[in-house]
């Protein structure tokens, strides 16, 4: 959790899930978004077109909404090979990548100046790696947010309470303290949740998909 003197450095989460357009723009105006950090390694779908990288960018820009592709940086799907231990990425493995530490850095100074939200598909902040990977490595530093699908927010503590119920574990034991049991929820959720490679998604379509 953020001390006291992070407070006013805040940072908002978002999935598209399966919204239409319109209604996923009313939700970001509603929390005053000026910025969205898209953090899918592949922002296209053939289920929600309107999330397609181009189309959405055009129009978050009529929305006067900036959109900034992080993919690369902060994406779960990765083409660095050393990411991958027995065809699954490992978020462990990738948080300590330069690439991915620069984009949290890059998020860092975005807040600054904007009210952003990294978005990507999931409408849950608890099955994506915004949460369970990037959020993880933003929290201590930043005061966060989740825009859940209903257009309520939830915040980063709340939803970690959610994580340890999720994971079978509980707010603390006699040998853990809350904070211990936290990470071992992270670790337990995205073990659940993180990228595995099928046939066909070997090295060079990882490349693609960069």
């Amino acid at each position: 959790m953020p001390d006291e003197s992070t407070q006013s450095r805040s940072l908002l989460t978002v999935g598209h899930s399966n919204h239409e357009c319109d209604q996923f723009l009313a939700l970001l105006q509603r929390h005053q978004v000026t910025a969205i950090a898209d953090v899918r390694s592949q922002p296209y779908s053939q289920y929600t077109p309107q999330f397609n990288r181009e189309t959405l960018e055009s129009a978050l820009r009529r929305r006067r909404i900036q959109y900034v592709f992080m993919g690369n940086e902060l994406g779960a799907r990765r083409a660095e090979r050393e990411c991958y231990l027995a065809g699954q990425a490992r978020y462990e493995l990738i948080a300590k990548l330069p690439l991915f530490q620069a984009g949290l850095e890059r998020v860092k100074r975005g807040i600054e100046t904007h009210r952003v939200a990294l978005m990507c598909s999931e409408k849950d902040p608890l099955t994506c790696h915004r949460t369970i990977l990037v959020c993880r490595h933003l929290r201590a530093a930043i005061n966060i947010s989740h825009i859940l699908e209903n257009g309520m927010l939830e915040s980063h503590e709340q939803a970690e309470t959610r994580l340890l119920t999720l994971a079978g574990l509980p707010e603390a034991d006699l040998f853990h303290g809350r904070a211990e049991l936290i990470e071992r929820a992270y670790d337990l959720q995205g073990e659940q949740i993180a990228f595995r490679e099928t046939a066909g998604t070997g090295a060079g379509a990882q490349a693609a998909l960069g």
